[in-house]
């Protein structure tokens, strides 16, 4: 095909980035717009029926349809902590560790988000962290951009392995070519996909170790006082978030060579945060000079949405002490317990791990009867489904219920959570609607009979790169991971899009394709960090929607950074120290 089709097949990804990044557009404005393009790109460019056009777009809002269900619950279990007080409770129990913003950051946006992504991936993390630091009186912004950038190095491994699982090896078992390929170097499809994810976790372990320093350097910096700007007070925490950072990466690494795929992210999360939160219990690497945000009145209008940080009273968190006088005239007096206070949370985690790790469970949700599905869609060969008990969404509501009896909460307390969670849904209903049915009109383009040779527009767009930057591929390799998850959202879909052509593409250049494919595992994770619906998902539960290009924008920092030094691995990898490997 030509240049012109190529600058064509971009069309609504360059719609979307400059309505998003340049004149930072909400994604509920953006998207239709961008979804509009994709649908007249297909119909004119790409010969799709309208049959198709509308099949692919249903298999978007199907998909949008479980993530909202996420967003949802989330939302709900969120009111309902803030309802009860719960939350209030939990900010004193971080301010027993520290009241530093700067700790609190590593605690909680990246080793909580970390084991969360672990046990239930697919925009969990950020939708239940984000709100945990606008309890604590996180600007809204702050504690979205913390959550999610906290949370990256895990996404590969996210909901038990699933991006690795579902995501490589299911896409290479049912590829002929690369089964074959596969099966003729002495590999079985499992054992080939298990290589992938421990040169991923070896790229993650040497990147993404910093990433507490990183996100505690963009809260600090973009967050701080705004008359004077400043790393200083990140590099004064350096110790602790780089020690967090290598607590987290060694038995994240050891879990993905010698376990299994399913638990690098769990396993590091549970054994780098009990090692940490030891260490400053004993009171070592805390800083000696506490930092905080500054005063209220001078944060800037865009760093908080309907919901005030520190709860609705307006507190900016405060100090220990001024988070128990509040606590106590919401409860009565009451001393909650922190148990009790994170109880959901911690029902939550256990719902996640069992219903995914325990296979005569998973099997009982996954069957037919709780998953609602359309096959041959309007006369298709697409197919959607939404596995609504599967989907966390369903826990994070159980977990919410569960707090009714937990907290003694009232008909009009339950009732006030939900219609609020209710009321925020609205939004981000819209936009995800039309981001995932963009996505899904130009993944379907090649699959239609008629449909150009070249394949589908993300297909075209994939293979130019390739062609164009020949040995050079290897350095690009994960941002190819990236540009599938920041349309898609999600690192499985990346993995399931790009995987098999990411392979041939190492064949034919006579590269390592374990090392290869591991770099578009990585990919899969950081795209996340500019995923349009990730942002929104975590946006809405902190009241901030239509802050999302502004998000993205910053969220370009990490991922640079993340995607040039995975870039010069791969390079080494494939030339200099594991040319041989499969």
């Amino acid at each position: 095909m030509t240049g012109v089709d190529i600058a064509v097949a971009a069309l609504p990804l360059l719609l979307a980035g400059v309505l998003l990044v340049g004149f930072l557009w909400p994604a509920t404005r953006a998207m239709p717009l961008a979804w509009v393009t994709a649908i007249a790109v297909g119909y004119f460019a790409w010969n799709m029926p309208v049959n198709w056009l509308a099949g692919a777009s249903a298999v978007g809002v199907m998909t949008a349809i479980e993530i909202l269900w996420i967003v949802f619950g989330a939302l709900v279990l969120l009111y309902t902590l803030m309802e009860a007080g719960a939350f209030d409770r939990i900010n004193r129990g971080f301010a027993t560790v520290s009241d530093d913003r700067r700790v609190q950051i590593v605690l909680i946006a990246f080793f909580m988000a970390t084991f969360i992504e672990g046990a239930a991936g697919f925009g969990t993390p950020a939708a239940v962290v984000a709100p945990l630091l606008l309890g604590l009186g996180f600007p809204a912004l702050a504690a979205v951009v913390a959550g999610i950038i906290g949370h990256i190095i895990a996404v590969t491994y996210g909901a038990v392995g699933t991006p690795i699982v579902v995501g490589i090896q299911s896409p290479m078992e049912s590829v002929e070519f690369t089964r074959t390929a596969i099966e003729e170097g002495g590999m079985t499809v499992q054992e080939f996909s298990v290589e992938v994810a421990a040169w991923a976790a070896t790229y993650h372990a040497l990147v993404g170790f910093v990433m507490p320093l990183f996100a505690v350097g963009m809260v600090v910096y973009f967050f701080g006082d705004p008359d004077e700007r400043s790393l200083a007070p990140a590099w004064e925490v350096a110790p602790l978030c780089l020690l967090s950072g290598i607590a987290f990466a060694v038995p994240y690494w050891i879990s993905a060579w010698f376990l299994t795929a399913e638990f690098p992210s769990l396993i590091g999360s549970m054994v780098g945060g009990t090692i940490i939160l030891s260490i400053l219990r004993a009171g070592y690497l805390l800083p000696d000079d506490e930092w905080d945000f500054p005063e209220r009145e001078r944060w800037a209008d865009h760093w908080v949405g309907s919901i005030e940080p520190g709860q609705s009273n307006g507190s900016n968190g405060g100090d220990a002490d001024s988070i128990e006088a509040e606590a106590a005239d919401l409860s009565g007096g009451e001393d909650m317990t922190l148990f009790k206070a994170w109880s959901p949370y911690v029902l939550l985690v256990l719902l996640l791990v069992v219903t995914r790790a325990v296979d005569p469970i998973s099997n009982f949700i996954n069957r037919d009867i709780f998953i609602v599905s359309w096959d041959g869609i309007l006369g298709t060969t697409l197919s959607g489904a939404v596995a609504w008990m599967n989907v966390p969404g369903f826990w994070l509501l159980v977990s919410a219920v569960l707090a009714i009896p937990i907290f003694g909460m009232s008909g009009k307390e339950v009732g006030d959570a939900w219609k609020e969670a209710g009321r925020k849904i609205l939004s981000p209903f819209i936009a995800l609607i039309f981001v995932i049915a963009m996505v899904q009109v130009m993944l379907q383009s090649g699959a239609h009979p008629g449909a150009p040779e070249a394949g589908s527009m993300i297909v075209l767009l994939a293979q130019t790169t390739a062609d164009t930057l020949g040995v050079a591929y290897p350095a690009f390799a994960s941002l190819i991971g990236a540009l599938g998850a920041a349309m898609a959202g999600s690192n499985t879909v990346s993995n399931i899009t790009f995987g098999a052509f990411q392979f041939e593409a190492a064949t034919q250049l006579g590269l390592p394709r374990t090392i290869i494919v591991g770099a578009q595992a990585v990919g899969g994770a950081i795209g996340n960090l500019v995923a349009i619906h990730n942002l929104v998902a975590a946006l809405a539960t902190v009241g901030l929607l239509g802050q999302e290009g502004r998000v993205m924008r910053l969220n370009l920092i990490p991922l640079l950074y993340y995607a040039t030094g995975v870039g010069i691995l791969c390079l080494l990898f494939s030339y200099v120290l594991f040319p041989t490997v499969f």
